[in-house]
């Protein structure tokens, strides 16, 4: 294979997102129990399984390029991971926590469907069409799971607006008291 090669470049975000996959799975636990609505706690579990099935799809192209999934470290889904940890270690009570953890997941999301139609269309244009079909499925699902979440941040935000009017009167609400706590504790 030609060093800086496309083949060699769609190995290496593949490795990407192999590894996303797998800091996902330890990450989707966590945001599962943060929640407090049971509509989300079953998203996150319904996802982390679709996740298994995401590893399992890059496994198989793995396979059939006899390369190895392992070896790159994805620092975006690193930081967007960290970035939704630290989130979770906010005060935020019940709702206001509900849309802090929907929106660090559709961040991963939007990550993970960029990196997913990227190598998809490289698949193309290498004429793996195993490659495209098994890449497009998981694309179209990390897309439906998007919608998902977007549906209950529709259902969710109103209550953690209504949530954040019964603060105290100096005007402090959850989220500045988390922030501020936060870089305080950093």
């Amino acid at each position: 294979m030609a060093q800086g090669s496309l083949r060699e470049l769609y190995i290496d975000e593949l490795r990407d997102l192999y590894n996303a996959e797998t800091q996902l799975t330890k990450a989707l636990p966590k945001m599962a129990k943060a929640s407090s609505n049971n509509e989300l706690r079953q998203a996150f579990e319904e996802h982390l399984r679709q996740t298994s099935e995401h590893v399992s799809r890059l496994e198989q192209i793995f396979e059939s390029l006899e390369e190895k999934p392992t070896g790159k470290k994805c620092l975006g889904m690193e930081g967007l991971v960290k970035e939704g940890a630290e989130t979770m270690r906010m005060d935020y009570k019940d709702a206001v926590m509900d849309a802090a953890i929907i929106g660090a997941a559709q961040r991963v999301k939007h990550y993970e469907i960029a990196g997913y139609g990227t190598v998809r269309d490289m698949a193309k244009l290498l004429g793996e069409d195993e490659h495209v079909s098994l890449l497009g499925l998981t694309l179209e699902e990390e897309k439906e799971t998007d919608q998902k979440l977007t549906g209950l941040a529709e259902q969710n935000n109103p209550q953690a607006q209504a949530a954040g009017e019964g603060e105290n009167e100096e005007g402090e609400t959850g989220s500045k008291r988390g922030r501020s706590s936060s870089r305080r504790a950093a």
